[in-house]
């Protein structure tokens, strides 16, 4: 099917804090609603048949709770009553931005995800109902190509969010499609816990999500592009995948995903929007995926002269270094129960320092989450003192085998190129309870290598 996610540089209030009457909140939101229609049109042009827009495109960020009040939309969560906003505007009030929505979907007979603001009146009597007497969500929202409102999630985790409520139940969201059977869909950080995301694709043995996110690239492991596709690579599903673009803040990164090959756009150096239009193979067959166990040897060996250890922070995280030293070689480096080991061959020897390295415990910076890591990184500089920091170009091409015995299902294999491109693996997977991931010949130098594991029982 054809599919199309758009990067958009959001039109962002002057001043998110200040309280404004619906009426200009409204016309700031027209201003990207004007750019999505026209996003909407080109993508229909090119044959889409469904569009992703990103989290906060429409609104912006960085509101109070009270300031945002005048950019929500009423929306019913309710799966009972069946609403096409477009063609019946008048049911309820402050659907403004729905019906927008709603009528770019019908006229371009296309199915159509955005991201809003939403608000639902609440009684006392509800135990989570907030004092002011309403929920503020932070809400997807799926129109099929008839402008029918098919489905709404409210996002579960929210990251500093200071504007918007946890729904009291995380939402298991998915809608059907004619092309591609079921979607489901999540936001954001969502992505990195168990509920919904993961327990959304179990549940439901789902091979297409939509994916709506404003995501501030970290460097090495958590650059939007690199885990998206690891994402994809690690529940063998489809992921189409919308970033706001605003690098001055680290934000840009969107893509059309398959477990075998992406379709990608990163661009820290320009401003403007972004429309990604690919065609992609439905996933019907349940391939082995990367979670199940295979059997297998993994050969491990002593090695005579043990580099040195050192420690040096990396996203937040104190992580036990080793250096990769010369041609080739073989190395291992643990930290609490995790053990990661590598084989390397440099098959163009360039002066970069790299370091294996290996973090096994409670992640606690903007957000706290357990991690188990083993990572091949290349250094900012040539001292031991520079592992760890964001690096975006490289020119050593390394072969390299690195696996770890990973104590969680959960491995998301990031592979990570120069320029902040992406390379898929030769091989991944599970041998002797240990995951590993091999690759000869990248496609450009080598940044990061490694496999992310996310223990979720931990949290």
């Amino acid at each position: 099917y054809v599919a199309a996610v758009y990067e958009h540089e959001s039109i962002l209030s002057p001043n998110p804090t200040a309280l404004v009457d619906r009426q200009s909140a409204l016309e700031l939101m027209g201003r990207n609603l004007d750019i999505y229609e026209q996003q909407v049109v080109a993508a229909a042009r090119q044959g889409a048949q469904i569009i992703v827009f990103p989290e906060d495109g429409i609104h912006g960020f960085n509101f109070t709770r009270s300031s945002i009040y005048p950019y929500l939309d009423f929306v019913l969560h309710s799966q009972s009553v069946k609403w096409n906003p477009c063609r019946e505007s008048y049911l309820f009030n402050d659907t403004e931005v729905l019906q927008r929505l709603s009528c770019m979907a019908l006229k371009n007979k296309i199915f159509l995800v955005a991201n809003l603001g939403t608000k639902q009146p609440c009684e006392h009597t509800d135990p989570h109902c907030p004092s002011d007497g309403r929920y503020q969500f932070n809400t997807n929202v799926a129109f099929d190509d008839d402008g029918m409102l098919v489905a709404t999630y409210r996002k579960h985790n929210l990251y500093f969010e200071y504007a918007f409520d946890t729904p009291p139940e995380p939402d298991y969201k998915l809608f059907d499609t004619p092309f591609a059977g079921k979607f489901g869909m999540f936001t954001c950080f969502d992505i990195l816990f168990f509920e919904p995301a993961v327990n959304l694709i179990r549940q439901y043995n789902l091979k297409q999500v939509v994916y709506p996110t404003a995501w501030m690239n970290q460097l090495p492991l958590l650059s939007a592009v690199e885990f998206q596709q690891a994402f994809a690579t690690a529940f063998n599903i489809n992921i189409l995948a919308a970033n706001i673009h605003h690098p001055t803040l680290g934000m840009t990164g969107s893509g059309i995903y398959t477990p075998v090959k992406s379709f990608i756009y990163h661009n820290m150096e320009s401003y403007g929007g972004k429309l990604i239009v690919a065609e992609i193979p439905v996933i019907t067959t349940d391939y082995k995926t990367n979670l199940e166990k295979t059997s297998g040897r993994v050969s491990e060996k002593g090695s005579e002269q043990l580099p040195p250890l050192f420690y040096a922070e990396m996203m937040y995280d104190n992580f036990t270094f080793v250096p990769v030293w010369g041609e080739k070689g073989e190395l291992q480096v643990c930290a609490n129960t995790l053990c990661c080991y590598l084989n390397f061959r440099r098959v163009v020897l360039t002066d970069e320092l790299y370091a294996l390295g290996v973090f096994d415990g409670l992640h606690t910076v903007h957000g706290t989450y357990y991690v188990q890591a083993c990572a091949l990184v290349k250094c900012g500089g040539l001292s031991f003192s520079t592992c760890g920091q964001e690096v975006t170009d490289a020119t050593a091409l390394i072969d390299f085998q690195l696996w770890g015995n990973m104590s969680t299902p959960y491995i998301f294999p990031l592979l990570l190129t120069s320029g902040v491109t992406l390379d898929f693996a030769d091989h991944m997977g599970w041998k002797n309870h240990h995951y590993f991931i091999s690759k000869n010949r990248t496609s450009s130098g080598l940044l990061t290598a490694a496999l992310y594991g996310r223990w979720y029982e931990k949290d």
